[in-house]
């Protein structure tokens, strides 16, 4: 882990910063909102549903960085707050950060370069339950790695 923290500050994709518990705890209360809403928006847009599902596990990730007092600084944040999760997390959650960079990827793609890209329905729903095990397993990460701080939710 020290080893990629200082690659990534060397490269200038991250810095050490002091970031209060309570930005952690606004970051995962969001996060939570993020998944009502792609659930009740999955009738109505797929796209706009996949996004929020996917807001809700970059918020997650960011909150989990912040609690290792880092903060992503480069032209490609989603992606250096990706890496940072898989480093910090372990092999336990690589089958839930490989697919949490797999809707990175896409959700760039209909973000900037294909806004008529197919989300479909079920690749919604997936996303969706993904970020539903995600948020909470990522939480009680931090929560066990932080028990002198109260989270907010």
């Amino acid at each position: 882990m020290k080893e990629f923290l200082e690659k990534y500050k060397d490269a200038g994709f991250i810095k050490e910063e002091q970031i209060g518990f309570d930005q952690v705890s606004k970051h995962l209360t969001r996060a939570i909102e993020d998944i009502k809403v792609a659930e009740a928006n999955t009738s109505i847009d797929t796209g706009v549903a996949y996004n929020y599902a996917y807001l809700a596990m970059l918020r997650t990730a960011r909150a989990l960085m912040f609690s290792f007092g880092y903060r992503p600084i480069n032209g490609q944040q989603h992606k250096t707050v990706v890496f940072f999760a898989e480093k910090t997390l372990g092999p336990k959650f690589s089958d839930l950060i490989e697919y949490f960079n797999r809707m990175r990827k896409k959700r760039n793609r209909f973000t900037y370069d294909e806004p008529d890209l197919l989300v479909s329905e079920e690749e919604t729903k997936n996303a969706i339950i993904t970020a539903k095990a995600f948020v909470p397993e990522v939480t009680q990460f931090i929560k066990k790695k932080n028990p002198q701080k109260e989270l907010k939710l």
